[in-house]
């Protein structure tokens, strides 16, 4: 916790200037995949707080969970043509639009949340930034911290590489997800988050990856039966704001923003882990069984074997996705 306050605190240091009164009062709206009462949620609820804080009111946040207004991918192609001030979604869709920011969905890159608050901030926050206005046509104001996407399934407890055989998981549109789950011997399917409940009821699919506490309000418990704790990826999600609505903001309405942003992110963190074992065990309560993996050495081996380097071109290079590496170090 001191070197995830410690990234934090020199995030938020920038930022933590005085708002002056801004000009005119406008509504902007922020459009998420997940309920109101997830991680998600707990962001965007304390983001629009924040921003209505430091604004005097001058400037008014609309929360749209649930996917009321689109897929998290359609709100990507809605927050860059303008049509959509904001939106929070997972990074695995938001890289269909950016090859390079899928160095952010690479299996076992970070290992725990002071690697996931060091790849988001400082330098490597500012690359990620960079990336996002030039590929994708967004700012990112904030991440949001969901900890380890876990296995949930409706076959079989899943403990090592040999209960995963062929088990059909749902993943977003993401080519490294696709791949990892493929090298492990499963049966990876892309799916809209919109379609995935209902995808896991009548079993099209057997299972996804998801956080504790994004399993536990999406009631997964209602149609899986079944946990597995896998450390592959560190579920990230950024809050992006259209280039193109951002341009158009005074200073002092860009500066309320970013400082609502970093400090609605360091408040997710702690969010995630207060709240992460009271979903998992909410999710016990409902009949869900928690396995750990036996051999998630082998796992490990083979994301980094067969994984790490059919990607390195479309990543920016090895030498690049090594420099990301040493700077976690």
């Amino acid at each position: 916790m001191k070197q995830v306050a410690k990234y934090l605190t020199l995030s938020l240091a920038c930022a933590a200037t005085a708002m002056p009164m801004l000009a005119s009062a406008k509504t902007m709206r922020l459009g998420m995949g997940d309920p109101i009462d997830s991680d998600q949620g707990a962001y965007a609820s304390r983001f629009k707080d924040l921003v209505e804080y430091y604004s005097d009111g001058d400037i008014k946040v609309t929360l749209y969970p649930n996917g009321a207004i689109g897929s998290e991918t359609e709100m990507v192609q809605n927050a860059r043509l303008g049509s959509l001030d904001m939106t929070l979604v997972g990074i695995g869709n938001v890289t269909p639009f950016s090859k390079e920011l899928g160095i952010l969905t690479m299996p076992y890159v970070i290992k725990n949340s002071a690697d996931a608050v060091k790849i988001t901030t400082g330098q490597l926050g500012d690359h990620w930034n960079e990336l996002a206005q030039k590929q994708v046509g967004v700012n990112i104001l904030g991440w949001t911290y969901s900890n380890f996407r876990h296995l949930t399934n409706s076959k079989r407890p899943v403990k090592n590489l040999e209960d995963v055989q062929g088990l059909k998981v749902r993943v977003p549109q993401n080519p490294i997800m696709l791949a990892t789950w493929k090298a492990w011997g499963a049966n990876p399917i892309a799916m809209a988050w919109t379609e995935t409940f209902t995808a896991l009821q009548q079993q099209v699919v057997d299972g996804q990856d998801n956080p504790y506490i994004v399993n536990n309000t999406m009631k997964f418990y209602e149609v899986q039966d079944y946990v597995t704790e896998v450390h592959h990826q560190y579920s990230l999600q950024p809050l992006l704001i259209g280039k193109r609505t951002f341009d158009k903001l005074s200073d002092e309405e860009k500066n309320v923003l970013t400082r609502a942003g970093l400090e609605a992110q360091q408040y997710a963190l702690v969010f995630q882990m207060t709240e992460a074992d009271k979903a998992k065990q909410n999710m016990i309560d409902n009949g869900m069984e928690v396995s750990t993996l036996e051999d998630e050495d082998q796992w490990i081996k083979l994301a980094k074997e067969k994984v790490w380097p059919e990607f390195y071109d479309t990543i920016g290079g090895k030498e690049n996705f090594d420099a990301v590496l040493e700077q976690l170090k």
